[in-house]
């Protein structure tokens, strides 16, 4: 008599058994997940950062002030003005704090100098071939 519970309780359990189909379900509400998790989330990831912000500190920088940022764009300008007009075959100079750059057509080739006011170093690029009458 044994021996038939042994098999019956095998089969029983087995029925009780049966796999289904796994579906997965995000925790984060930003992929998907409950959106009452979200406060959850922030303050168990505010809770293991150890990392604070430096007090005031732009990174060693300092901010420009409103002058500053218009006569640096002013220049970024007037820069970008210039190098236009390299293309028609137009030349010119411009100077700023720290550096002079002119643009001569030397004989069909357009020679842009910048010449460092503090260091003194120079740099010359030549182009030609931007006028097609010449």
């Amino acid at each position: 008599m044994r021996a038939y519970w042994i098999p019956v309780t095998l089969l029983t359990l087995s029925q009780a058994c049966i796999a289904s189909e796994l579906i997965y379900e995000p925790v984060n509400p930003s992929f998907g997940g409950n959106p009452l998790n979200s406060d959850h989330l922030i303050f168990h990831a505010e809770a293991i950062n150890d990392y604070s912000a430096p007090d005031n500190d732009l990174f060693g920088y300092e901010e420009e002030s409103d002058l500053e940022r218009l006569a640096s764009s002013l220049e970024s300008r007037l820069i970008s003005q210039l190098l236009a007009d390299i293309g028609n075959g137009n030349t010119g100079q411009l100077e700023t704090d720290d550096f002079y750059l002119n643009v001569v057509d030397n004989n069909g080739t357009l020679v842009v100098q910048i010449v460092d006011k503090v260091s003194g170093e120079s740099t010359e690029i030549a182009v030609s071939g931007l006028n097609p009458d010449l």
